[in-house]
């Protein structure tokens, strides 16, 4: 589905933490890469939103 692709990083009390897309993209397979260097270890959130889908998923950061 083409349109307004949307990937934010939160940490676990709900702070964004950094915004890895936010841009209109075509159809098809993407990737983004995410420097954690300046992030502690612990839990954090991503969402995925593009039209009306919507989905957070937790990452844990080991260093």
């Amino acid at each position: 589905m083409a349109g307004t692709v949307s990937i934010k990083v939160y940490d676990q009390i709900g702070n964004l933490v950094k915004v890895l897309v936010n841009e209109h993209q075509p159809q098809g397979e993407h990737s983004v890469a995410f420097d954690a260097a300046k992030l502690a270890s612990g839990v954090y959130f991503y969402r995925i939103s593009v039209g009306n889908f919507s989905e957070t998923k937790k990452m844990v950061l080991l260093r």
